[in-house]
């Protein structure tokens, strides 16, 4: 093993801090180019100049954030997201369970993780009967502070202003999220008499279930701005059901949003 004195590593030093290639002074030194790679680290870590991880920008704060995405996804998280992190990862994941037998559904909350976290990758993890939708990203305390300890029913569900903000500027997009997670579009069936003849008529309706008040008054708010009108249904002695039945309701609600697939 060769060793290199203080001389030789000054001279070095110097030469780099001129700008000098490491290979150049590795040859005109007759150095190791990996020992004049090793001395310049340290000397630049020790002048404070050892260039860091740049962190990846933040969706919100740094990037122009795709607020129309925003709305759809925020709508999938509070029904059917949840964030964690454990000791095995540096970054929190956003984790949307969705149901495999709704493709099209999984592609739309795909498309929406990738709109609203252009610099992050998205994948697929098999379940049970669905897909999680899932993302790694330091940034994601900051998009949801929804999140926190225990369920998201045993704990308050308030929007920041600037979600609110975004909410009410894509209302349906909200809506559809929030269907898309734990709502459904149903068809209803019920029989007449008319003209002494039984007759079987079906009519559709959506429901929203959940068990966050603060979640279903949030729906129930933002269709109130819509112009949906909506019924409370209980399921036993707890209100978790949201019912939307009124024709002209439904209307809006095909148009908008439809049924899942």
């Amino acid at each position: 093993m060769n060793f290199h004195g203080t001389e030789v590593r000054q001279k070095a030093l110097t030469l780099l801090r001129g700008g000098a290639r490491n290979a150049d002074v590795a040859r005109k030194l007759n150095v190791p180019a990996g020992t004049i790679g090793h001395w310049k680290h340290l000397d630049r870590a020790k002048r404070g100049e050892c260039p860091g991880r740049v962190p990846p920008p933040c969706p919100r704060c740094d990037l122009a954030l795709d607020s129309r995405a925003y709305a759809y996804l925020l709508g999938l998280y509070l029904g059917d997201g949840y964030i964690v992190q454990n000791r095995a990862m540096r970054s929190p994941s956003l984790s949307i369970t969705c149901d495999e037998t709704y493709p099209g559904l999984m592609d739309e909350c795909e498309k929406a993780m990738r709109s609203v976290f252009p610099q992050n990758s998205v994948c697929r993890v098999r379940r049970k009967g669905c897909r999680e939708m899932k993302l790694s990203s330091m940034h994601l305390w900051c998009l949801f502070p929804q999140h926190g300890p225990g369920k998201k029913h045993e704990r308050a569900i308030t929007l920041a202003p600037w979600q609110q903000a975004i909410v009410d500027a894509y209302l349906w997009e909200f809506i559809r999220g929030l269907i898309h997670s734990d709502g459904c579009r149903i068809t209803n069936w019920t029989t007449r008499l008319v003209a002494g003849e039984r007759k079987r008529y079906e009519y559709p309706r959506y429901f929203f279930s959940n068990k966050s008040d603060d979640i279903r008054r949030l729906f129930t708010v933002t269709l109130d701005k819509v112009g949906v009108e909506w019924t409370t249904l209980a399921r036993g002695s707890d209100p978790f059901n949201i019912s939307i039945a009124r024709k002209a309701s439904v209307a809006l609600m095909d148009t908008h949003v439809g049924p899942k697939y």
